[in-house]
């Protein structure tokens, strides 16, 4: 299945448009007004876990500069902001007792931008889990699901009526497979055992925030999923295998259990004795009914049999004919339209929003006579919402779509190396300044699709 120009890029009526950015990446101020340190406080400051030594102690400084933030997504014409909360923040020891004080930074956030008609897309979790926690085992407590459910409900009764739209955890297979398999990302583990224990707990967690959120919330819940589409290197056998051990390790084992289907039977081919049995009452906890679900997109793989490529014995092959991001993604815009297709029949047709898609290039440190010019991510944005709009004319039902990122921002243990942004941020000044393709997609936005049929 290709990409298909329709002819006409207006989106449907009521589709929402926006931009996301995630807490520790942007915030700053991490240790302020009594918040708790996160595992990524403590990561970043490990010797040797960041690219140039780089933290979040300073990032955008959004925790100071969240008005001028604001007023930067009026003039790109936004009508929703995805943001992150950060636990610690909000309970430094991560349950307990609640920190008025940084519960408040998320009520002047949140009011700030219903102020301007922005709506607040809200997200519990993403990736900075309360170092206290960690201390008790993070991820790999069972008891973790209460206690995430616990600080959901915090949020869910003080955002009641303002917020409408949540996420419970933003890509469980990042958390789990950079942080407990390969051990390049927070908490920096690297086990395939702890990996299985991580991901079910994750999954479980996020199945008790929804049966808590029914309880005391309102408004729509659901989780947000990165799906990296996987196409066969060849129409070998042993080619074709690996496609779909890569497809279970990194899209089906939190996409199937979430949909009551339990795990992948591939899945115990990849992780072998370290493949766990589990009771099936978490698994009819996993499966709770949800409104909506996020998808996180950025490119595709193509992986061939690779028998010393551990876990999944698949290693992608590059795609020379098409152009790479500075991440060294490739750029193949079709394939946002297979996944959207793909995904919307996984799920039986369930609402999606495509929460995070964007492209990292080089930008230089400053703006140069005020402006930034980003010729390629233009080109990123403007094909990758052309291909969005190809999902939705094959019956896809999307109903938004958040540039990743509104901010050059932190990019994780990559550090400040990598820039994602619609708006470029000097990190010597913290000045920020809309990119050539943070205007065009204001005027996406502004004509609800209709330039993209003069590009």
């Amino acid at each position: 299945m290709t990409s298909q120009n329709t002819g006409n890029y207006r989106f449907p009526e009521g589709f929402l448009w926006g931009a996301a950015t995630a807490a520790y990446q942007i915030e700053g101020s991490s240790m302020a007004d009594g918040a708790g340190a996160s595992i990524w406080d403590r990561f970043s400051h490990t010797p040797g876990m960041m690219l140039n030594g780089d933290t979040g102690d300073v990032a955008c400084d959004h925790y100071n500069r969240w008005r001028e933030d604001i007023d930067l997504m009026t003039r790109l014409n936004l009508q929703a902001y995805r943001f992150s909360v950060s636990w610690s923040r909000v309970m430094p020891e991560g349950r307990g007792a609640v920190n008025d004080r940084g519960l408040d930074f998320y009520d002047r956030l949140v009011d700030g931008l219903l102020e301007k008609g922005i709506e607040p897309l809200c997200t519990l979790y993403h990736w900075d889990l309360p170092a206290a926690l960690d201390d008790r085992g993070g991820w790999l407590n069972p008891d973790i699901s209460d206690w995430f459910a616990d600080y959901g409900q915090v949020l869910f009764e003080k955002f009641k009526g303002r917020v409408k739209t949540w996420g419970t955890i933003n890509e469980p297979w990042v958390i789990v497979d950079g942080g407990y398999l390969h051990g390049a990302l927070a908490p920096g583990h690297k086990s395939a055992f702890e990996a299985m224990i991580a991901g079910h707990n994750v999954l479980r967690a996020h199945g008790a925030a929804v049966k808590r959120f029914r309880d005391v919330g309102e408004g729509q819940i659901g989780i947000v999923l990165n799906i990296e589409p996987k196409y066969s290197a060849s129409d070998k056998p042993e080619d074709e295998a690996a496609r779909k051990r890569a497809e279970a390790q990194m899209n089906r084992w939190f996409l199937d259990p979430l949909m009551g289907r339990g795990y992948p039977e591939e899945l115990k081919d990849v992780y072998g004795e370290a493949y766990r049995e589990f009771p099936q009452e978490d698994f009819d906890l996993i499966a709770q009914p949800t409104d909506w679900m996020g998808l996180n997109w950025y490119t595709r793989s193509v992986p061939e049999n690779a028998p010393d490529a551990w876990p999944t014995r698949s290693r992608p092959v590059k795609q020379i004919q098409h152009a790479h991001t500075e991440t060294g993604w490739e750029v193949y815009p079709p394939a946002l339209t297979d996944t959207l297709v793909w995904l919307h029949e996984q799920t039986n047709g369930l609402p999606l929003m495509v929460t995070e898609n964007g492209s990292a290039w080089y930008d230089p440190p400053h703006a140069i006579g005020g402006r930034i010019h980003d010729p390629m991510r233009v080109e990123y944005l403007k094909n990758h919402l052309k291909a969005l709009h190809d999902a939705i004319g094959k019956g896809v039902d999307v109903r938004g779509y958040m540039a990743w990122s509104l901010l050059d921002n932190l990019e994780w243990s990559l550090g400040y190396s990598k820039r994602f942004g619609i708006t470029h941020v000097n990190f010597q000044t913290q000045e920020r300044t809309i990119k050539d393709s943070g205007l065009l997609y204001a005027e996406v936005i502004k004509t609800h699709g209709e330039v993209l049929n003069t590009l």
